[in-house]
Parts: structure tokens; C-alpha cells; sequence
């Protein structure tokens, strides 16, 4: 039976959405991403800026997510992370979060997959074991809350 822990809680700070226009999947769209923090029972640190969240809005209104950026812990080890998933509501909810503006979370569904990378044997528990993780878009940064599957 599959059980999950919570591992840690992300505030990925970004700016403003870059809008790529129409492609043959959809409206592709960049966010940058700037900094940040993240704090769990094993784990803290920040969210070094630099990182991207590339996503493209498909033509059902699901928006799919890939976001890659480098967490520094404070121990100073480096991890890397791919999050990749899907977001998506009823078309005003989501037109209000594409203005940026405040929406309650459970209005919409917002759930990806992390995958870690590091060389640090402190945090190689991130590369072992599976990770889901369910999102919170605020108007300036997202707030990810990532649990391991027992």
C-alpha cells in the first residue's frame, strides 16, 4: 500500500509570464523564475534564480508544466529539479490566474512530478525514492508541497 510523507514545502518566486503565442501544441508560454526558499524535516535552503517553468497551454485549457531550476541547501549542496505537470480549472478561474491574480486553490487542480538530481550522499534520498507534489499559484510565486511515496 502506497503511503506519503511530506519531504518539504518550495515558495518559487517568478516574474512576469513571457507569452510565446500559438504553436502547433498550443499558447507557449515562459516564466522566469527568481529566487526563492524551501524547508522540510531533512531538507532547507533557497531556490537559486535563473530557473525556468516552460509551459504550454493546450488547446482543451489544461496548462502542462515544466519547470527546471537548482535548489541550493544550507549546507551549501546543490540539487536540481525537474517538475513537470498539469494545471487546470474552469476557463475564468484559469484566465484570473494568467492575470495574476489571488485564486482559491481549490478551484483548480495543480499536480506534478519532481525528479532530484545531486552529488551530495546527505540528499541522495531524493533520487531513490518516487515524489508527488501538488501546487499553489500565487500572484508573485508558487507554493509546491512535495511528499514521498512510501
Amino acid at each position: 500500500m502506497m503511503e506519503l510523507e511530506f519531504a518539504f514545502e518550495l515558495s518559487v518566486e517568478v516574474s512576469a509570464i513571457q507569452v510565446m503565442g500559438d504553436t502547433h501544441r498550443g499558447n507557449r508560454r515562459m516564466i522566469p523564475i527568481t529566487g526563492g526558499t524551501f524547508e522540510g524535516p531533512e531538507i532547507k535552503g533557497n531556490v537559486q534564480a535563473g530557473g525556468y517553468d516552460w509551459q504550454v497551454i493546450r488547446p482543451d485549457g489544461v496548462a502542462e508544466l515544466d519547470a527546471r531550476y537548482v535548489l541550493i541547501t544550507e549546507d551549501g549542496a546543490l540539487i536540481t529539479i525537474v517538475n513537470q505537470g498539469l494545471r487546470r480549472g474552469p476557463a475564468e478561474v484559469m484566465k484570473r490566474l494568467s492575470e495574476g491574480k489571488e485564486v482559491d486553490p481549490s478551484e483548480y487542480y495543480f499536480r506534478s512530478i519532481p525528479i532530484f538530481e545531486t552529488a551530495d550522499p546527505k540528499y541522495a534520498w531524493l533520487s531513490q525514492s518516487v515524489f508527488v507534489a501538488t501546487g499553489i499559484r500565487k500572484p508573485d510565486k508558487v507554493l509546491i508541497q512535495v511528499y514521498k511515496i512510501n
